[in-house]
């Protein structure tokens, strides 16, 4: 393995307008459909930029996969976490843990989207 060992996400939902307007909240992003190989899945991408580091992803609907687990967990890149974090609860979602300092590790904020999925930020800021 070479670069970064992460090289994309997915994040399950149960209602695609209900997740789709959490992130583009809290993000202030815009996200877009991506056409998926049989049309089984509805997928909407967060943005991408082939020559940064990190990984870009989606957030997926399909038939028999849920949401809401703890079995894994994305850390968004953020300038400061916190102005990310105070879109949160008016987004629909709830914060878990207020920002707190990892040292010289930066920050982080623990949260849950509109589908229970447990998400964190971070920031070095």
């Amino acid at each position: 393995m070479s670069g970064n060992p992460i090289g994309w996400f997915e994040i399950y939902v149960q209602d695609m307008d209900r997740a789709r307007a959490f992130y583009e909240q809290v993000f202030a992003v815009k996200l877009t459909a991506i056409d998926a190989p049989g049309g089984e899945l509805s997928m909407l991408g967060f943005p991408q930029n082939f020559e940064q580091h990190g990984a870009s992803g989606a957030l997926v609907k399909a038939d028999g996969v849920g949401s809401g687990g703890d079995g894994s967990l994305l850390y968004f890149a953020c300038e400061d976490c916190a102005v990310e974090a105070s879109r949160i609860a008016a987004a629909g979602g709830e914060i878990e843990q207020e920002k707190m300092s990892l040292g010289e590790f930066g920050f982080m904020v623990m949260a849950r989207d509109t589908e229970g999925n447990r998400i964190g930020l971070h920031s070095m800021a």
